[in-house]
């Protein structure tokens, strides 16, 4: 595996292609999942896509967003020899852009190191995040892009354990607004004077460039975007089908507990007890440690 020293951002960018996913993914249908890394900073952006040929298009509104936030070019790209990256609108744009390509060979994905670790490392966070909500498979772009949210923010051993959000922008990351991925989450809304003012949906993730949070409408079966949202992470949702109630207060629980305990207990030992008509004389004997524990 070749190890790059670059020097600043966009000096070297790694790319690859997943999918397809064995089901569309809710909202828009997508199959396919296009990961970009830049190497300096290990930042990582993850675009959903129908097609695979919606690659080519991806990448240049992808490059001529970056070069124009940064003031900077674009100077190699890494990716397999896959069709989608291996054609010839691709190879022209990056000869008019004075892109360097870098390709791997056939059967060799360990040449693609980098870009592939990461897909790998996003399924792996996604499938922990839609067994833990008990979400269907046809949400898995949530989760991932959830995921690549959380690695951007993390620390990494490849940059002397900054964050990758730190060394592309040169500020320390924000945590204020980590939450619980499929947690219930409660938008607060105003639609009449004696309607509720808040939905119960769940939380699914960050939208891109808008501040706010990304919701699973239990009602209308819709993503909602919203920045007046309450969230209970003390309980996890289950099923997306079951409706939510109130959590029981501490001290319920430990009347209920205790009750049942000393319920439990008592049928114990009265089972335990002899019928008064047999054996009268073991039976003092029996009951008289029963009543001192009393």
């Amino acid at each position: 595996m070749t190890i790059h020293q670059t020097k600043e951002t966009l000096d070297y960018i790694h790319s690859d292609l997943w999918g397809p996913s064995c089901v569309p993914s809710k909202g828009n249908g997508s199959r396919y999942m296009l990961t970009f890394i830049d190497d300096f900073s290990r930042k990582v952006w993850a675009y959903f896509l129908k097609e695979k040929s919606e690659a080519f298009k991806v990448f240049k509104e992808w490059t001529t967003l970056l070069e124009n936030q940064t003031g900077k070019k674009i100077k190699r790209l890494r990716t397999d020899n896959g069709l989608e990256f291996c054609n010839h609108q691709f190879d022209e744009f990056c000869k008019a852009e004075g892109i360097a390509r870098h390709k791997t060979m056939v059967n060799t994905p360990q040449q693609n190191g980098v870009a592939e670790r990461m897909n790998n490392t996003l399924l792996e966070r996604a499938r922990c995040m839609l067994s833990n909500a008990s979400f269907g498979k046809e949400f898995w772009a949530e989760p991932i892009s959830t995921g690549c949210y959380l690695v951007n923010r993390s620390p990494n051993t490849s940059i002397e354990c900054k964050t990758p959000e730190e060394v592309w922008s040169g500020k320390p990351a924000d945590y204020s607004n980590f939450r619980v991925f499929g947690c219930p989450a409660y938008v607060h809304v105003n639609e009449g004077k004696l309607e509720a003012r808040a939905k119960n949906d769940i939380f699914v993730g960050y939208p891109m460039n808008v501040k706010g949070y990304k919701v699973w409408c239990l009602t209308s079966s819709k993503f909602l975007i919203s920045r007046d949202v309450t969230f209970d992470e003390s309980t996890m949702l289950k099923s997306k089908d079951v409706v939510l109630k109130p959590t029981i207060m501490e001290n319920e629980k430990i009347d209920k507990k205790v009750e049942f305990e000393v319920s439990v207990q008592q049928n114990d030992k009265e089972e335990a007890i002899p019928h008064e008509d047999a054996y009268p004389e073991e039976q003092e004997v029996e009951k008289q440690p029963y009543l001192l524990a009393r």
